[in-house]
Formats: C-alpha cells, sequence, structure tokens
C-alpha cells in the first residue's frame, strides 16, 4: 500500500504486468472498502489474484485534513473525493473507491462512477453510554454528530436535545462517546458492519425513524469514462439493484442541489415484483420544518422518479429553510 500525491502526468493505459491501482482514503473504513473491492476483483478475475497484481494506493483528502469543523462549514460534498480524483484523470491510479453519500452529484468531465458493489444496511446505528435511547435521553442531553440530516431528525424528535459536532472516523468517535465528551451519537450500519463493529450498537434505527443519507451504505467505483479495460474488469462487480436505488436517490439530491450543507434523506427499495419505492425528505437544520414525499415506480423509471420527487420537496420547501440555525 502507498501514498500517492497526484502528478498530472499524462494518462498510462493498464498494461500486462502493471498493477491494477485503487485509490483511496486512508481510514480503517475507506480502506475496508478499498479491500473488499480488491477482493471482488481477485475473485472475478484469477490473473488478479496473484501477488502485486493490485495495488491500493492511499490518499489523503481535504475532507481528512479538517477536523475542526464540520464538512458544511469547510465547504460541504466533494471534500472526501477532490484529490482523489485528481489522481484519476492523472493517471496516478485507475480506479477510485468512494462512499457513495460523499460523492458530489456532478462529477469531474472524463469520470464517472461505473461501479457500484452490493449494498451493505443503509440504516443508521445509534449509540449512548448508559444504554438510553434517543426518546429515553434526558432533557439537555449531548448528541454528537457531523451530520445536518442526523442533526435535524433527531432534533424533530428532541428538540430539547443539545447537538454538537462530532467529527473523527467510526474509531474516533466512539472513543470520544466513551471518555464522556458526549451522551449519544450515530453511525451508519454499513461502515459498522465492514469494521466488524456492528455488536456494539446500542440501537439500529429504522427508517422511520432516522431516515438515512441518500446513497448510505454504497460503494461506489469510480473510473476514466474511457479507460475500457478497468470498465470491463469493474463490469462482473455491479449490482443492478444498487445501481437503481442509488440512482433514485441521487436524482433527489440532484433537484434539490443538495450538498451537506442541506439536511436531505432519501432510501429507495427494489421490491418483489420488481417495482422499487422512494421516501425522501428534507428538513430545516433545527428539524422544525420537515417535508416529505414517497413514490412507488418501475425500475426504467428510477431516475425520473428521483428527480420528480426533489422537484416536488423543492416545490414545497418554505423560502430560505436551509439558513435556519
Amino acid at each position: 500500500m502507498t501514498t500517492a500525491t497526484p502528478s498530472h502526468t499524462p494518462q498510462a493505459p493498464l498494461r500486462i504486468g502493471t498493477p491494477l491501482r485503487i485509490g483511496t482514503r486512508g481510514s480503517p473504513l475507506a480502506l475496508a472498502q478499498a479491500q473488499e473491492t480488491r477482493d471482488r476483483l481477485r475473485a472475478a478475475h484469477p490473473h488478479l489474484a496473484v501477488p502485486d497484481a493490485i495495488e491500493i494506493v492511499v490518499i489523503k483528502t481535504t475532507g481528512d485534513r479538517i477536523l475542526d469543523r464540520t464538512l458544511a462549514e469547510a465547504g460541504g460534498k466533494g471534500l472526501f473525493t477532490k484529490e482523489i480524483e485528481d489522481a484519476l484523470l492523472a493517471g496516478d491510479i485507475d480506479l477510485a473507491v468512494h462512499s457513495m453519500k460523499d460523492v458530489p452529484t456532478v462529477l469531474p468531465q472524463g469520470l464517472d462512477i461505473t461501479c457500484l458493489l452490493p449494498r451493505e444496511d443503509p440504516r443508521d446505528a445509534w449509540f449512548s453510554r448508559d444504554g438510553a435511547t434517543l426518546m429515553d435521553l434526558p432533557a439537555g442531553a449531548v448528541v454528537g454528530t457531523a451530520s445536518l440530516r442526523r442533526q435535524a431528525q433527531v432534533l424533530a424528535r428532541r428538540p430539547d436535545l443539545t447537538v454538537v459536532p462530532l467529527r473523527g472516523n467510526v474509531q474516533t468517535r466512539l472513543r470520544k462517546l466513551a471518555e464522556g465528551e458526549v451522551d449519544a451519537t450515530l453511525l451508519a450500519m454499513a461502515g459498522l458492519r465492514r469494521l466488524d463493529l456492528a455488536d456494539k450498537v446500542t440501537a439500529v434505527l429504522e427508517a422511520d425513524v432516522m431516515l438515512p443519507a441518500v446513497a448510505q451504505g454504497a460503494i461506489g467505483i469510480e473510473t476514466r469514462v474511457a479507460d475500457a479495460v478497468t470498465n470491463g474488469l469493474l463490469a462482473p462487480l455491479n449490482c443492478a439493484d444498487t445501481a437503481l436505488r442509488v440512482t433514485a436517490e441521487r436524482g433527489v439530491l440532484t433537484a434539490l442541489d443538495g450538498s451537506c450543507r442541506t439536511p436531505i434523506a432519501a432510501l429507495a427499495r427494489v421490491l418483489a415484483d420488481g417495482a422499487m419505492d422512494l421516501e425522501a425528505m428534507a428538513l430545516s437544520p433545527d428539524g422544525r420544518t420537515i417535508v416529505t414525499t414517497s413514490r412507488r415506480f418501475a425500475a426504467a423509471d428510477a431516475l425520473v422518479a428521483g428527480l420528480d420527487a426533489g422537484a416536488e420537496l423543492k416545490g414545497r420547501l418554505p423560502p430560505g429553510i436551509f439558513a435556519v440555525s
């Protein structure tokens, strides 16, 4: 595993004998996702299972460097992807592995999400030091989260709680909880499962309690559109159901011009009969205003349904809702 600094050199084609280079952030969760991608590639292509056929390249992003403020304050989505995308455009890596909830809706020209791995549990997990649920916490208790979406939904149910920013990777946030910096916090179940930490969860929050972030639990693989070799290697790994769900949810985000500055939640499902449903929500940061909608539609209409749901929410939102402090 190496650390790369984008060199902006001309793109080099993937040659026989050249390692397939996977770009990723360096957090334990990001590495686990990159390793899952590597293992799936090895299983699908025996020639990649030999030693040194795949290299994991760690790239530090702006989001990794900024730990003293929320992502919304620092500039929103893209903070965990820009440097990795620069390396991809420069040809320093062949594919980038992202948590899809961190990926902006507009990608740099020449790049695309060409593969989505099977989605993990999209729900949020609740942690508290004494085992108290969200509704059992005493008034004034402190909940730590850097997510405006989680903040808004917590305050919608418990306006008497205090919500403070809590940054850091999964292990850091759990340590801060154990040390008493906050009384409770929330994390994504998907990351906890990938890190074998799901047994530490106080409670799993169903979607009717805490609607997840757009594409939460989905791993997206970004490549150069023109790189037919890498895209061909990834094709067997793509999960069609995950792609449909993420397409619908990101449609909501696109219509709302969503970013880390806007509390937006959405969850799409593929039903047994092949149809899909979608729940979507936009809130004010203080949780006082909530606008929701839902759809049932044919899978072929995933993007249209997501865009339509987002447009409906946008049309029903009071002016300046996202400016509420």
